[in-house]
């Protein structure tokens, strides 16, 4: 791995935690677009919501546009995938095209106080367990107060709902083994 601080790597990343500084290089597009006539910016736009924005601008270096935020700028950006593109101006005319597109993903720095680390499926399914154990000790299935009436859930749709996060949360797991070259849960050896 090398040193982020002083060696920018060829291409975005993938993900980066907020509050982390990042920088990386794109020398290929330089080739078609000198970094003497035209200008490159990272846009990004959140791919859930469509509102959260953020912007990583470059400076030209001699054959590579050097894209850099600062930890600073970083520890603003909201938490989730967004989808970005890179867009070269031409410095004459103010001209725009969009040369390059992907997807980047924005986590949660764990150093955050009063943070939640935990995935939403992990969030329902410790919820739903909560209510499941209080079920045996109250459970009235309906009530009413002022003229508003409320329905809870049933066991057997708290039932369902357990089961359905427990799987996602298996899914998810085995997501991040896979990604650590580690072999998820579902994964069957078979020898012959």
């Amino acid at each position: 791995m090398a040193n982020i601080f002083t060696d920018a790597p060829e291409g975005q990343p993938e993900s980066f935690v907020t509050g982390d500084y990042v920088t990386f290089k794109r020398s290929d597009i330089a080739k078609d677009y000198p970094t003497a006539d035209y200008t490159a910016t990272l846009v990004a736009r959140g791919a859930n919501d469509n509102v959260n924005e953020f912007e990583i601008g470059s400076t030209k270096e001699d054959g590579f546009y050097l894209f850099t935020a600062t930890s600073v700028q970083t520890a603003t950006i909201l938490p989730e995938d967004y989808r970005w593109q890179i867009e070269i101006v031409r410095d004459s005319d103010s001209a725009r095209v969009v040369v390059d597109r992907g997807r980047i993903q924005i986590v949660t720095d764990l150093d955050t106080s009063g943070l939640d680390a935990r995935s939403h499926s992990a969030i329902m399914l410790a919820k739903i367990e909560s209510l499941l154990s209080g079920k045996a000790d109250s459970d009235v299935a309906e009530y009413e107060v002022g003229g508003r009436s409320l329905k809870k859930l049933g066991f057997m749709e708290l039932v369902q709902a357990r089961d359905y996060y427990r799987a996602e949360l298996v899914r998810e797991q085995n997501a991040d083994d896979v990604a650590a070259g580690r072999q998820g849960k579902s994964t069957i050896k078979v020898r012959f």
